[in-house]
């Protein structure tokens, strides 16, 4: 598993790079206030002979050692790009990166700004994200190996190029989940969490780190580690539950997955977005409890992700009143280095949730940029405009505003994490879809299948069976009725018995008074009120969820699930019991 060194060396290793920046070992650069341009002189240092390969932490002291201003700067943000190739974009993509970065292509972004990592952003109908995804860079695994090869071939070129380039996509699985076709579809991290199992967790999503490993992202922007205690719909099925242990588990679990596969697990959204039902993608929610109630309820699940070995926590743009009212946690030196690395013990890199959201645009990018990385930062992820945060940084480094101590510790701690991730071959594309990852995907769905009302030895329905849906949700009855079939049921396209799926953003009006059987494959809570005699929840509408659900329904396997959110009027009961 891969795990961020906390070694007492690599404290010194710190103080002694600062020091040695602050002195003018950081090298020449351009005026303040100025976007790079092709002109500027790079120079890739050769890989410092003397540190030892398997000690990351002198590796990113010794890189850092060796860069300017420029460099630094670079490396602290991750912006998004229009375009699906590096090097090749349609007219509107290009235009699309004139208006956010002055250039036509990804590869030109990273190499003009010198940049330490890049997102691939995309969304789908039901993502509740979708508001700050302006582009889509993913089609299908083959185009994006083919994106990610260009980006690490154009970053190569940099200063800092002896250090692997961060590609990094929110693959949560459930609703948010850029990349969709052709690779294995988790459940949701709700449906995990009625599962209850962290070994079958962590293989699924070791299998799930493999798959992205194979096209070529190396950090993944989960798992979740905000706890469902309000009915948020911009978290919802995106949680693991309501249960701060039984959460703090199943993270843990997700974290082991994801970094024995070689990629950077990054526990969001600090200090716990499932604590306000607001979304931060329209205003700045607030967080009104108590701080003892949130150490014990919020932080559980991010102190587990934490022990895990977890590389990167992402802060969020939450106004947490009873530790520093009025701020958003993104900019709040209180909330991410006096609690999350004082109190939580957290060394890793800390990532800005994205800074094109409405909290943070209350400030210019580059002012946004400064204070994001002075209260404890390390990446800013997502700015609306790149060459604003990068020119406002530069400019601050150089007026003093941003101390060069703060932006040394902030590239030592990205170019320590690129480093233990390292440089390996990825796995070939065809590892996509594997029986093996199948096999994880469908024991994870099959242990989350739950039974809110009925008798757990009669789910089982005699055909013919007619599945119906709220919506279009066209995929997802065909793959229902494909599992159902296989699973020795009939099923008639009218006239048989009902079952009927509600999914995210459905309401009491999507709900069939005629159905014998109702199936929540997403949050719960709408089968409080459906009339039919049972209620099942898959918590997710994945392939592997709806193979799990036929078995129920065809009496193969019993459902051992149990809802890891409370339903008004339902009992907490599982046929485990």
């Amino acid at each position: 598993m891969v795990r961020v060194s906390t070694t007492p060396r690599r404290v010194a290793t710190l103080v002694l790079v600062t020091a040695l920046l602050v002195a003018g070992c950081s090298g020449a650069g351009q005026r303040p206030g100025t976007s790079p341009t092709a002109s500027t002189p790079v120079t890739k240092p050769a890989p410092p002979s003397s540190a030892p390969p398997e000690d990351p932490a002198t590796l990113a002291a010794a890189l850092v050692a060796e860069l300017a201003d420029e460099d630094l700067v670079g490396q602290v943000l991750m912006p998004y790009a229009y375009g699906d190739q590096a090097t090749k974009v349609s007219a509107g993509s290009a235009a699309g990166n004139q208006a956010l970065a002055g250039v036509d292509t990804p590869a030109e972004m990273v190499e003009k700004y010198r940049l330490g990592g890049l997102i691939l952003v995309g969304f789908s109908a039901d993502d509740p994200t979708q508001a700050n995804q302006e582009t889509t860079n993913v089609d299908n695994p083959k185009q994006v190996r083919k994106l990610t090869t260009g980006l690490r071939e154009a970053a190569g070129r940099l200063s800092a190029g002896a250090a692997p380039f961060l590609i990094g996509t929110d693959q949560e699985y459930g609703v948010v989940t850029r990349i969709t076709d052709g690779v294995t579809m988790l459940p949701s991290a709700l449906g995990a969490g009625a599962a209850g199992k962290p070994d079958l967790t962590e293989a699924a999503w070791r299998a799930a780190g493999t798959e992205l490993a194979a096209m070529g992202i190396n950090v993944d922007f989960a798992p979740v580690a905000d706890v469902l205690v309000t009915r948020s719909t911009v978290i919802g099925s995106r949680s693991f539950g309501a249960d701060p242990q039984r959460a703090a588990d199943q993270v843990g679990g997700a974290v082991r997955g994801l970094q024995t596969a070689g990629v950077a697990a990054t526990l969001k959204h600090f200090p716990g977005h499932g604590h306000s039902a607001v979304d931060s993608h329209k205003d700045l929610p607030q967080l009104v409890q108590s701080r003892s109630k949130l150490a014990a309820e919020a932080w559980p699940p991010f102190t587990a992700g934490i022990e895990a070995g977890a590389l990167a926590v992402m802060s969020a743009h939450l106004d947490v009143r009873s530790v520093d009212p009025g701020v958003a946690a993104t900019f709040s030196y209180k909330l991410l280095t006096e609690v999350l690395r004082g109190e939580l013990g957290f060394q890793g890199v800390v990532i800005t949730d994205g800074m094109n959201m409405p909290p943070a645009r209350r400030y210019s990018p580059g002012e946004a940029a400064v204070r994001a990385l002075k209260a404890g930062n390390d990446v800013i992820l997502m700015p609306p405009h790149v060459g604003q945060a990068y020119d406002g940084l530069l400019a601050a480094l150089r007026d003093g505003t941003l101390p060069r101590s703060r932006l040394v510790e902030a590239v030592t701690r990205v170019l320590t994490m690129k480093f233990t991730l390292g440089d390996t071959p990825a796995p070939e594309l065809s590892t996509l879809g594997a029986p093996a990852h199948r096999a994880a995907a469908t024991a994870l769905a099959a242990g989350a299948v739950t039974v809110l009302r009925g008798r757990c030895d009669t789910t089982g329905v005699r055909g013919p069976v007619t599945v119906t849906s709220s919506g279009g949700r066209a995929h997802t009855r065909a793959a229902l009725t494909e599992a159902l079939t296989s699973a020795g049921v009939k099923v008639a396209p009218r006239g048989g018995t009902v079952v009927h799926l509600v999914g995210y953003g459905d309401g009491a009006k999507d709900l069939r008074a005629d159905a014998a059987v109702t199936v929540a494959m997403d949050t719960p809570y709408l089968l409080a009120s459906a009339r039919s005699a049972t209620l099942l929840a898959t918590y997710s509408s994945s392939r592997a969820s709806m193979t799990a659900l036929a078995d129920v329904l065809a009496g193969k396997t019993r459902p051992t699930g149990r809802s890891p959110v409370k339903v008004t009027g339902l009992p907490a009961t599982t046929c485990a019991d």
